[in-house]
């Protein structure tokens, strides 16, 4: 071998071992804990911790604190009358001093339905609360997974940098010996160089699932995280049949919707009663400075079908009528958005899960067989080494798309979770 070809091949050997080097240093800087991540735990920790769901249930708390309040009388009064004061403004010679206490009464029914609709809305923010509860659980589950998809892809990268390590010491061989070509050794090394240049790229979008699920259990972004657990490759038999039902009963914005209707039909109710008018009670006790004391009272009643007044009451009926067709026309709304969401996302569970069942049972091992067909051949002679790269390719893209679709089926299914209301 020639002193020129010598120094090329120990160049590039090398560059190979600063290349790994490099390797080594970056993994081990960049390695998260080994610590395995469960999905269970996480779930629980946002739903205790995430700041949304706070605020939703101490509103579920404010909203309970209105029915005590609705269901209650008004403040009574009392009243202190001073008559036919003296000049020199001295109460204890005031010819009469009447004691007053009075209490209103509204129209019998109207405290009930107060406290129906305050109870109503408490009910409404608890569904809004499960709604919330299900949408960071769903958030949850879509950011473990796209963890786990990238730490899966960083794992596919480090196993083909050593597979193509492998290469280049089998180019590099045969060229010493002279069975192989300078342009196959070059290709091996542009080829780890090209890995090489991938990996901060991965390494990113790591970083940014991990900054993501971090904010949603509302931990600083930069927390260390664990590694998640594969999902199962087969998926578990679900009754989809069953879902669009379960989802109508179950579905907390559905059930929501159904409180918002019976809220304003209370709302109605209640604005009908403002037709009756309401009763003012007043007890009064009467001391005179030259006269006998005595008692008295008085009963007052206001009057809301006068022909002044009366539209103002037709016009709140009218108005609670309208809330109710609203209502109604929304939680329709909701049901056809409902019906059509889980027919679609139950379409993309089955066709992703027979992508997965396909990659599984065919395109893999296919692949993974070719790849090891090139090789051989490569070491014998036969096969080019461009092949044994394009071979190597193809597993790597084919591992990549398969734990993106099974990524894909398992953020589908949490979507599905969300809208049918429970877990699958």
């Amino acid at each position: 071998m020639s002193r020129g070809k010598v120094i090329f091949v120990w160049t590039l050997i090398l560059v190979a071992v600063l290349n790994g080097v490099l390797w080594e240093t970056v993994i081990a800087k960049t390695a998260s804990s080994t610590i395995p991540l469960e999905l269970g735990p996480l779930v629980q920790e946002a739903l205790d911790r995430n700041p949304e769901v706070t605020v939703a249930r101490e509103q579920v708390k404010a909203m309970q604190e209105r029915i005590p309040q609705a269901r209650t009388l008004e403040d009574p009064e009392v009243k202190i009358q001073l008559w036919n004061t003296p000049d020199t403004l001295d109460v204890t010679r005031t010819q009469r001093t009447i004691y007053g206490l009075a209490q209103r009464f509204p129209f019998p029914g109207t405290l009930s339905l107060q406290a129906e609709v305050a109870a109503r809305t408490a009910d409404q923010a608890t569904q809004r609360l499960a709604a919330k509860e299900r949408e960071i659980t769903e958030a949850v589950k879509v950011a473990y997974y796209e963890l786990f998809w990238a730490h899966k892809a960083i794992e596919i990268h480090h196993e083909r940098v050593k597979l193509v390590k492998q290469f280049f010491e089998i180019a590099n061989a045969k060229y010493r010996v002279g069975k192989g070509t300078q342009v196959d050794v070059l290709k091996a090394q542009v080829e780890l160089s090209r890995l090489l240049q991938h990996f901060p790229i991965l390494e990113q979008r790591k970083q940014t699932a991990q900054a993501h699920l971090n904010t949603l259990l509302n931990r600083p972004p930069l927390s260390r995280l664990g590694i998640p657990q594969e999902p199962a490759s087969r998926l578990a038999a679900i009754a989809f049949e069953q879902l669009g039902e379960q989802a109508l009963r179950r579905r907390p914005e559905l059930r929501e919707a159904d409180l918002a209707v019976a809220q304003f039909e209370s709302a109605t109710k209640l604005a009908q009663l403002q037709y009756y008018p309401k009763l003012r009670v007043e007890l009064q006790r009467w001391q005179n400075f030259h006269a006998d004391d005595g008692f008295g009272g008085n009963i007052t009643l206001n009057i809301p079908f006068a022909f002044w007044t009366k539209p103002k009451y037709d016009a709140g009926v009218r108005e609670a009528v309208a809330r109710v067709e609203a209502a109604r026309s929304r939680k329709q709304t909701l049901v056809n958005l409902t019906r059509f969401q889980i027919k679609d996302l139950v379409a993309q569970v089955k066709a992703t899960e027979r992508i997965v069942e396909l990659y599984v049972t065919t395109v893999l091992p296919q692949a993974q067989q070719t790849r090891k067909a090139a090789m051989a051949g490569y070491r014998v002679g036969r096969t080019d080494f461009l092949d044994l790269i394009e071979a190597d390719r193809a597993v790597i893209t084919y591992q990549l798309e398969y734990y993106r679709a099974l990524v894909d089926r398992e953020q589908q299914l949490a979507k599905l979770e969300r809208v049918v209301g429970v877990d699958l």
